[in-house]
Parts: C-alpha cells; structure tokens; sequence
C-alpha cells in the first residue's frame, strides 16, 4: 500500500542535515526584520516572502542558493532572536513527525552585534530547549542537537571545532564544514579535524554536492568525515551498463563497504542542480544498491520543504512502501551523533513499533 501524504506526515522521522538559518519562518523573518530595520525584497506578507525565497533559490546554482542566506542571519544576531528561531525550528520539526534531529549552524556568522561564540551557543540550545518543552506540552517528543558549522571559505574551523567540543555534553553532537566547495576544499581545515580526531568527536562534512568526486575522497581519506553531507555526486563513481548490471568504482565501493552516511536532500539538490529531478535523483540507484543513505530536508525555508515533502515526494517518484521510509529512518538514526544506547531507545521504542502497526496492520 503507497502511504498517504497523511500517513507519512504521521510516523516518526529523522532529520540529520537541516540548516537552522535555512528554516526560519517567513513571518519571523519579517517580524525581526522590522525590528532592527533590515531591509527585505519585500515586506509584502510572509507568503510573498516565502514565494521569493523560494524563486530565488531555484537557480540551479549553489553559489546563488546560498545568497539567500544575507536575509536569514542579518535577523539572527542577537540572544532572543537566536533563541526564537531555534525554539521555533524545533516546533515546526515536531508537528512534522520529526523525533530526533541535528541542526546545523555556523557560530561565527552570528557574531556582528557583539555576541561572543559561546553566547550564540548558549542561546540557540536554550531556544531547543524551549521548543522541547513546547512540543511535549503538545504531547509530541523529540530529541534535538546542534551541528556546529565552520564556513569552508573562512578560517575560523579549529575555533568552532573547539567550540563544538567544549559544548558536546551539553547539546552539541558533533561539527560540519559548509559553504561553496568549489574552490575550498576540506583540506583546508585539516588541523581541525586532526583535534576532533584526537578528541573523539564527531563530524560531517558538505561534499559531493556542487563538487564532484576529489571532495568527496578528500572529505573520507584525508578529513576522516564519519559523514557526507549530500555526497550525490558519488553517482559519478558508479556506471550501469546497458544490460542493467552495475559496477562501482573503488571510491564508491568504499563507501558503500565502509557504510558512511550520505545525508541526501533531494529538493535541494534539484534546486542547486546537483540533481536534474526527484525522479531522477541519485538516491533512487544509491538505495536499490544498499548505500547508507538517508533523507534530509536541507533548508526548508529556501526548498519550501519538510520531511513530509521530501518523503512524500519520493514515494510519488520511486513508489516506496512503509518499509523503504522505515529503512530511510532507520539508517538516519543509526547515523546520528548521538551515544548507541540512546540510537537504540529511538529506533526500539519509537520507530520500529509506529511502522510495525502500519506494516502489521
């Protein structure tokens, strides 16, 4: 049986890659906007807001998708805004069905009205909190924590890294590299990853998205990602012959063999041009040959998405069941960076017996 948009918005999900400054609500956007005189493409209504942040970011290029950004964090730079936004991120998650999630945001571009580093720590994880709080009051549960992002162009990384690890008992799981890759490479910043390392720590790193293949290996054998952000671009390394079979190269077999996350977003990817359609998206032969994959929304302000959307979508597009959303859940939070017994509680205590009543009923 195809499930229903309802029943997809139902069970639970896993949401890895999901950027904080990409998911704000359009009428907040205004609203603090206004507050600190920012100027907006248009002050309108939020859904003309929301309409122009979604035509903008439709361009096929990551580097213009990523211009839309000067909006979101000119109204993210003080402790309640920060705070806001994140409390706010953590609702709309949580009426969406998400159970757990990792949101990621760069610290350092948050900094222009004098907060310090760790004050936008601070405040965004008591923003989390207060939408925790927020979502069990509405009797829904879900468990929240931050990616700290260093921006690939700058070379802050060993100061966020540092950040990340003076903060990961206290709601920060893990850290990410993000922005342009073309140009920037991952290793750049392999004196931070080097420390994470040394600290057992954990990291994801954006590759293989407007990049190919040299990121992606850069990204595994010479940065030690425990992760891939995106990592469509993997494809590249994998050729189906005319009579069907398929044969990977050794990058991709590696991948597969060593079972690295990718953390897939498929309306993004088709807006950045990673991906030419969902129908088309990579994720289709990545799953069907067993690859890590997961399904992620990105930045659900610019995509006008939601894991709803995104699995929903793929189910339109590849026809999947119950248990192919169940497998792509369940991967996501084998993944996630979080302590194995607490993975384990989520995956048997929540995601197993809401898709056993689906697939048993």
């Amino acid at each position: 049986m195809e499930p229903t948009r309802e029943q997809v918005r139902a069970v639970p999900k896993v949401l890895l890659h999901d950027h904080l400054d990409g998911g704000l609500r359009p009428a907040t956007i205004l609203e603090l906007s206004g507050e600190i005189g920012h100027e907006l493409p248009t002050h309108e209504s939020a859904e003309a807001l929301g309409d122009w942040f979604a035509s903008a970011a439709d361009s096929g290029s990551l580097e213009r998708y990523l211009e839309t950004f000067d909006h979101t964090v000119a109204v993210m730079q003080t402790a309640p805004a920060l705070a806001r936004v994140a409390r706010e991120c953590v609702e709309d998650l949580a009426a969406d069905g998400v159970v757990y999630a990792e949101i990621r945001y760069a610290p350092e571009q948050h900094v222009e009205e004098g907060l310090s580093l760790d004050e936008v720590v601070a405040a965004v994880q008591a923003g989390f909190e207060e939408g925790v709080a927020a979502a069990v009051s509405a009797g829904r549960t879900i468990v929240v924590r931050q990616l700290l992002t260093a921006m690939r162009h700058q070379a802050r990384s060993m100061e966020i890294a540092e950040l990340a690890v003076a903060w990961r008992d206290r709601g920060v799981a893990g850290f990410d590299i993000a922005g342009a890759e073309a140009g920037y490479p991952p290793t750049r910043h392999l004196d931070a990853f080097e420390y994470l390392q040394r600290e057992n720590s954990h990291f994801t790193i954006h590759a293989g998205e407007g990049f190919g293949l040299p990121s992606i290996w850069q990204a595994i054998q010479w940065c030690g990602a425990d992760r891939l952000g995106h990592g469509v671009r993997i494809v590249d390394d994998i050729t189906v012959h005319d009579d069907g079979t398929v044969a990977l190269g050794r990058l991709a077999s590696y991948v597969r063999d060593q079972r690295i996350p990718l953390e897939m977003c498929p309306a993004s990817n088709v807006q950045t041009g990673a991906a030419t359609s969902i129908a088309e998206h990579p994720i289709g032969l990545l799953k069907s040959l067993r690859f890590r994959v997961t399904v992620n929304t990105d930045n659900r302000l610019m995509s006008r998405t939601s894991m709803t959307d995104e699995m929903t979508a793929l189910v339109e597009a590849f026809g999947y069941g119950f248990a192919d959303l169940r497998w792509f859940t369940i991967n996501a939070m084998k993944s996630a960076f979080l302590p194995f017994d607490e993975r384990l509680a989520i995956i048997d205590q929540v995601i197993k017996p809401a898709y056993a009543a689906l697939l048993d009923g």
